[in-house]
């Protein structure tokens, strides 16, 4: 499923490539026939309620899931090459999950959790650290503007807080595109307000968005491009204003709501 504004007279190759994916869980099929083309620095959403398989697609870009070979029509390309090793990975998607959230819920500062984002571990045990990498730290903490929560432990912060924290641990490889699965759950007002504060400054500074959610309100104006999710296939994609409409958002929820729009932020009402 190629997005709205994709200019096929590319000099690059996209960002990412899918077509046919399936992924299998035992013998349930968990992600059926999936086709996408992300470009570099494209902003989108992937909207679906719980249960849609929103979790297992990140699972899948970040090699946790593989998809079934059934025959040449499968294809998963990372800027155009379909094998790859960690590291190209890391400087292509920084993926924060909630996985990811709960493996870091430890007795461990903010700049460990940060700086552990270079060697893809929860924490720092044999790994060399140089001077490099504890600049970019720095630099990291200061854009987020977290710098003063570098020496306090993420059993001691607040939801919105350890968020902005793994973030930044996505942050310090300098991924094309930053991946966010469920990012708000359990925030309150005002770390929502952060937080989408945080993405849009994010997006401003050139890094893609790829955001996973349920939530209408976690859709920052910076996002062009919706894509629908249900039992395990993308049902809709395209522009924003397109896909969330009314009937559209009702028939994915299955429950009647009203859409409104309010500076750049779309609503479901009614329900």
């Amino acid at each position: 499923m190629a997005g709205p504004d994709v200019i096929h007279t590319r000099k690059n190759p996209p960002l990412l490539e899918l077509n046919n994916i399936t992924v299998m869980n035992g013998k349930k099929k968990i992600l059926d026939s999936l086709s996408l083309t992300l470009e570099e620095g494209e902003n989108i959403a992937i909207l679906g309620p719980n249960g849609a398989g929103k979790s297992s697609f990140i699972k899948t870009i970040s090699r946790e899931y593989y998809p079934l070979l059934q025959d040449e029509s499968v294809l998963f390309r990372v800027r155009g090459r379909d094998t790859w090793d960690v590291f190209d990975l890391r400087s292509t998607f920084g993926i924060v999950s909630n996985d990811l959230a709960y493996a870091c819920s430890r007795e461990m500062p903010a700049r460990e959790v940060v700086l552990s984002g270079f060697f893809s571990s929860i924490g720092l045990f044999r790994h060399h650290v140089t001077r490099e990498m504890e600049r970019r730290t720095s630099d990291v903490l200061g854009f987020l503007e977290i710098q003063h929560l570098a020496e306090r432990n993420m059993t001691e912060m607040s939801s919105g807080e350890a968020r902005r924290v793994l973030i930044g641990r996505a942050l310090v490889n300098n991924p094309k595109t930053l991946v966010l699965d469920e990012p708000t759950n359990s925030l309150d007002l005002h770390a929502l307000h952060t937080f989408r504060t945080t993405c849009r400054k994010i997006s401003r500074a050139g890094t893609g968005i790829i955001l996973v959610t349920h939530n209408l309100h976690d859709i920052i104006p910076e996002i062009n491009r919706v894509v629908l999710m249900k039992d395990g296939y993308f049902s809709m994609d395209g522009p924003k204003k397109e896909v969330l409409t009314d009937t559209n958002i009702s028939n994915l929820f299955l429950v009647p709501v009203r859409i409104r729009e309010e500076d750049g932020y779309y609503y479901a009402t009614g329900y």
